[in-house]
């Protein structure tokens, strides 16, 4: 099975274009930000200008944002980009919404639902395919002048996917978006067991096949060719790993694989500030089991072995540490293979 191959854009904007670069030379196939010290668009739309790649956010987070603002951002960069643009939406946790946002928490799933929809409506109206007239649970768009409509996109509106890792954002996902991005955190069997009966079921509601769906998994990698990069590697990763078992969102994954009562003990160390004490408690099984860890070949073949030809497209993720570039060099030759 050969795999297009996206990693972070992890950069601020004005250091966007000369990563984006960097990052295009080693032969990888799309970039993706996230939320986290900087805007998730602004650094997609360097990029954009700067190399001929894929280009998505992963996620956007949707809820403390207008429809609107959303769709703008995604229909300009999808014009700067020659139509090579994703719209990554992503709900974020009820904490981060309220008290990082400022904004307000409620039935997460639905409102997902509802902001898929009411973009898809405002890239219709724009489009010139119906008026726009909008009227969701949580969101109504009811007026769009021609002062402030963009007109039909030259490359066509963006797929808009949703990020998910529970069942029912997962069947959300299926149902009213263009794709599923897998959050990173996540296993083989949790993939196999949990996601893939939830997009069944979300395609069924939509009446629609896997055809007309992408599923895009990120997988966390620790990848090195002799033991000091493995060493490194490995140590960031499992901070990661410890930090995201500590959160009560993930622990469906942990039950999948027994391990549920590690994530109270975990959190409890979370909230002391423990952090550097957390690593202790992901043993190698865990390890092995919620990232892939390896050479880059050794990696690629887990990659293969997890996700199997459920996917074409990966996400790579390499927390904590500086990948080499011809470590990802050879990471991306052998997922192409």
């Amino acid at each position: 099975m050969s795999y297009q191959v996206h990693v972070q854009l992890d950069a601020a904007p004005g250091e966007a274009a000369r990563r984006a670069t960097d990052l295009a030379a080693c032969g990888i196939d799309g970039l993706f930000t996230f939320e986290g010290q900087h805007d998730v668009f602004f650094p997609l739309l360097m990029a954009a200008q700067a190399v001929d790649l894929a280009l998505f956010t992963n996620v956007a987070i949707a809820l403390p944002r207008s429809p609107l603002h959303l769709a703008h951002s995604a229909y300009d960069l999808q014009t700067v980009s020659g139509g090579r643009f994703r719209l990554g939406l992503g709900s974020q946790v009820r904490a981060h919404i309220e008290r990082r946002y400022g904004a307000t928490w409620s039935r997460p799933a639905a409102r997902m639902r509802d902001t898929v929809r009411a973009v898809k409506a405002i890239f219709e109206a724009w489009e010139g395919n119906s008026r726009l007239d909008y009227r969701g649970e949580f969101t109504s768009h009811t007026l769009m002048s021609p002062y402030f409509d963009p007109g039909p996109n030259p490359y066509g509106p963006p797929p808009i996917q949703l990020g998910a890792l529970g069942p029912v954002m997962t069947t959300a996902a299926a149902a009213v978006a263009d794709g599923l991005l897998v959050m990173p955190f996540n296993s083989k069997r949790h993939f196999e067991e949990r996601t893939l009966p939830a997009v069944e079921r979300g395609l069924a509601e939509s009446g629609r096949t896997p055809g007309d769906f992408e599923i895009i998994p990120q997988v966390i990698v620790a990848t090195g060719r002799d033991d000091a990069e493995l060493a490194a590697a490995t140590t960031g990763v499992r901070r990661l790993v410890a930090f995201y078992a500590s959160t009560p969102n993930y622990v469906p994954v942990l039950e999948v694989e027994g391990w549920q009562d590690k994530q109270p003990t975990l959190a409890a160390m979370a909230r002391r500030g423990a952090f550097p004490d957390m690593s202790a408690l992901i043993d190698d099984r865990m390890l092995h089991t919620l990232a892939v860890v390896g050479t880059p070949a050794e990696c690629a073949a887990r990659i293969r072995d997890r996700f199997g030809s459920h996917a074409t497209q990966i996400c790579c993720y390499f927390p904590g540490y500086d990948i080499s570039p011809a470590n990802l060099t050879e990471l991306v030759a052998a997922l192409h293979a």
